[in-house]
């Protein structure tokens, strides 16, 4: 009934949907039943200690039998700078008067951790159906151990270039993420946002510059988007953004309601909350030191000064500085379980499908 079967194939899943992986916000429960309803469930580690990864994945196995992908992310990392990070400190200093937080109080570094041999180790324990990366692929060496403990490896790429690299560099399936896309853009070979093309412009042209099977990301919300995406060429597509307002996902109920009330125009590509950009629903800080701020420290260094007014703001049932990553389709998600949503989804993109078969 799919025009293209490789992803089922490969994944051995009852849909060729992929719940992204969104880290800070979800954890297995999400998985489990994204799981459930046809999906493949996927991980996001790149916040998580190594047992923490090891834990969850357990939770998993217990629950569903069904296949899952363990997501990490891969950037270079670059060291603190003491001098740019008072200065982003400062920048935002008003905004640690007006919650009465005090500026020289010990703040715990922002956690985002690139694939390493010991997270690798775990990947080898574990033996995941899949995994995936974002900001390109770790280290040649890293990638044949995730091969060699029988993972399929995908990652995203943003433009053309990146996709071939990824083909060229053991990938065996490709994330098309359109700037539409919620959360972190996936670059890794350019840092030139306004470069980005769309998904509908991304994909066909991905599609024809490799051979593995291409997964279609950004804008896609409902069954509609799916079928289009089929149409371009994709085997699969890859859905986070319509998750987010799922009972099982971990998003509080300030950001919940914002989420509810956003618009198609309600989202923008920020680098002021942690210092690499990201599309999320505007947010006070957003709008008044950004969106795009040059004081913002490399990533993830700008997120360490946003923590304390984070959880602070967040105590106030206010959701000024806290990550709201969401994609441009986010108005067409629904408060569903994300095991009927997985459904629903699939439903209607196989109808749509067979509509314009006919």
């Amino acid at each position: 009934m799919w025009p293209d079967r490789r992803i089922i194939d490969l994944f051995k899943t009852e849909f060729p949907i992929v719940q992204a992986p969104m880290a800070g916000i979800m954890d297995a429960e999400l998985v489990i039943a994204a799981a459930q309803g046809g999906a493949l469930g996927s991980l996001p580690c790149a916040m998580f200690t190594a047992e923490k990864a090891r834990e969850q994945v357990n939770i998993i196995r217990q629950r569903v039998s069904a296949p899952v992908n363990m997501n990490f992310f891969c950037h270079k990392t670059v060291d603190a700078d003491p001098a740019r990070e008072a200065g982003w400190k400062a920048r935002l200093g008003a905004y640690y008067k007006e919650l009465g937080i005090d500026p020289a109080a010990p703040i715990s570094a922002a956690n985002r951790a690139p694939f390493d041999e010991a997270v690798c180790a775990v990947v080898e324990e574990l033996r995941p159906k899949v995994v995936s990366f974002h900001f390109g692929l770790p280290d040649a060496a890293l990638v044949k151990r995730v091969k060699a403990a029988g993972a399929i490896v995908m990652s995203s790429a943003t433009i053309v270039k990146e996709a071939i690299w990824l083909e060229e560099n053991g990938a065996d399936v490709i994330i098309a993420q359109g700037a539409e896309a919620g959360g972190h853009r996936g670059m890794f070979l350019t840092d030139n946002i306004s470069e980005q093309p769309g998904t509908f412009a991304l994909v066909p042209q991905v599609v024809d510059a490799v051979k593995v099977p291409v997964i279609a990301a950004g804008g896609i919300a409902d069954g509609r988007g799916i079928a289009a995406a089929f149409a371009l060429g994709a085997s699969g597509v890859q859905i986070g953004s319509a998750y987010l307002r799922c009972p099982e996902s971990k998003v509080s109920g300030p950001v919940r309601a914002a989420l509810a009330q956003a618009h198609d125009d309600s989202t923008v590509i920020t680098n002021v909350m942690t210092g690499r950009p990201a599309r999320g629903v505007a947010n006070r800080v957003m709008r008044e030191v950004g969106p795009i701020s040059p004081d913002a420290p490399a990533f993830p260094h700008a997120a360490t000064a946003l923590g304390p007014l984070k959880a602070a703001a967040e105590k106030l049932g206010k959701v000024d500085f806290t990550n709201l990553w969401a994609g441009q389709a986010i108005r067409l998600g629904r408060e569903m379980p994300a095991a009927e949503l997985t459904r629903s989804l699939a439903g209607a993109a196989l109808a749509r499908l067979a509509a314009l078969g006919g």
